[in-house]
């Protein structure tokens, strides 16, 4: 999402690097820089005005540290701008209420509100919470097929009343239920509408007399830029909110609406839905994505990410094959479907320090790569994968045939193998796998 503003802002930084200090020159070269950045990843205007008002405060007002360049000091006080701008803490779901926590799920329709509610019936159960799903969407039947779907995907029930044609009644209904199957949580996917008017704004007033909201939460699509935090401030004044949900923080907007909705309305982005998948949804933490943002990597967003996607106890089983000297193309195909689990490998990759959208692109990742050398593993005998030195000129062409590719594929994925396979029997020579399994899995290896 926030691939050129990240290349903008290290353009703007690196402005600053043959300087030995910071002065109001130097400084107001590189901030125009971080302006016209911002601007252009449609951050508000006001919002823009300020955040660069502040960092040149800043940046005039200290000396450059003795272990920091003056590009380094600026990056630190932008991160340190960035990270207020967008919260400055972890703001936590309310959902303590007694005995069922009540969030409402409001915003325009095609925001991605429907999804989200089984994103977070997803998250809750995983953190021991029994949510019950509401549709009260009373104007579109598809809506409830939908919620209904997901609620099916996910492993939760839906309170529905096709025949009802009052959402707070619905609601009041869903939470007498929620009681009498011992459901901690409701979950309550409101009615959408193309855009803001009276009967909408009503309706979710009247929900929130009928039941009192523990959480109300505005979704929000991130893909609308400037266009979302105008609905956002519409919602605060008119009906308020606790927090923002950004869905769609994965694709190729701007990220305006992460930077401006907190200046704006008042109320910080509580989660955001970072894909398609169910399981993509995540906290959002200010320090994290200000690092991203300035291309600094994300690493503790990404260990969680490995804790949660990955089988550790499959991560562990191939570390200690590694470490006895065995490694079989079964071996390499486990480790690509492991890594696969993470998700895009460029998604993977820029979480990482230094991993800046223009370096990612000179490296021209294809995760489709992985998708053809599972082919060609699957079109080899059981026999083959353990012992690939059998494979000759006949049974490359039969595996090419089989797998969809070529040869020259095939023999690439091979070699790619033998080097993998070396390399393991270097490392392991010098005793690096023996420490690794000692340290990682309690001196098994």
């Amino acid at each position: 999402m926030f691939q050129e503003l990240t290349r903008r802002l290290d353009q703007a930084m690196r402005k600053l690097a043959g300087h030995q200090e910071l002065t109001e020159d130097n400084i107001k070269e590189a901030l125009r820089e971080v302006r016209m950045a911002l601007l252009e990843a449609d951050v508000n205007y006001g919002v823009a005005r300020s955040l660069v008002a502040g960092i040149r405060e800043k940046a005039l007002g200290q000396e450059v540290l003795g272990s920091l360049t003056p590009a380094q000091q600026v990056v630190k006080i932008v991160h340190d701008e960035l990270v207020r701008l967008l919260g400055g803490q972890v703001h936590e779901l309310a959902l303590d209420g007694k005995p069922v926590a009540t969030v409402m799920v409001m915003g325009l329709q095609g925001s991605g509100k429907t999804t989200f509610c089984g994103k977070l019936a997803r998250r809750l159960l995983k953190d021991g919470r029994q949510p019950l799903l509401v549709a009260a969407d009373i104007y579109r039947p598809a809506a409830i097929d939908q919620l209904e779907t997901i609620a099916t995907a996910v492993g939760v029930t839906v309170h529905s009343d096709r025949q009802q044609r009052n959402a707070a009644t619905i609601v009041k209904m869903a939470q007498r239920r929620a009681r009498d199957r011992n459901c901690d949580v409701l979950i309550v996917d409101t009615a959408g509408r193309l855009h803001i008017d009276e009967e909408l704004m009503q309706e979710l007033a009247d929900i929130d007399k009928a039941v009192p909201m523990h959480e109300k939460l505005l979704v929000l699509d991130a893909m609308t830029g400037q266009e979302a935090v105008h609905i956002a401030s519409e919602f605060a004044a008119r009906v308020g909110f606790d927090g923002a949900v950004l869905t769609k923080l994965d694709g190729d907007a701007r990220g305006g609406a992460a930077l401006s909705v907190l200046e704006v309305t008042g109320r910080p982005v509580k989660l955001v839905g970072v894909g398609e998948k169910l399981d993509d949804l995540e906290v959002f933490h200010p320090d994290r994505m200000a690092s991203r943002i300035l291309g600094m990597g994300d690493v503790l967003t990404l260990i969680e990410q490995a804790e949660e996607k990955l089988d550790l106890g499959e991560a562990e089983d191939l570390a200690q094959r590694f470490s006895e000297g065995q490694f079989t193309l079964d071996d390499f195909q486990r480790q690509i479907k492991q890594m696969r689990r993470m998700g895009p490998l460029k998604g993977v990759l820029r979480m990482l320090p230094g991993m800046r959208g223009d370096v990612l692109d000179k490296a021209k990742i294809d995760d489709q790569q992985f998708v053809r050398v599972e082919a060609i593993i699957n079109s080899m005998t059981p026999g083959e994968r353990r012992r690939p030195e059998i494979i000759n000129g006949s049974r490359r062409k039969r595996i090419a045939r089989g797998s969809g590719t070529t040869v020259s594929q095939i023999n690439k994925l091979l070699k790619q193998y033998r080097d993998m396979r070396r390399l393991m029997k270097q490392i392991n020579t010098a005793g690096g796998l023996q420490e690794f399994s000692q340290r990682v899995l309690g001196g098994r290896g």
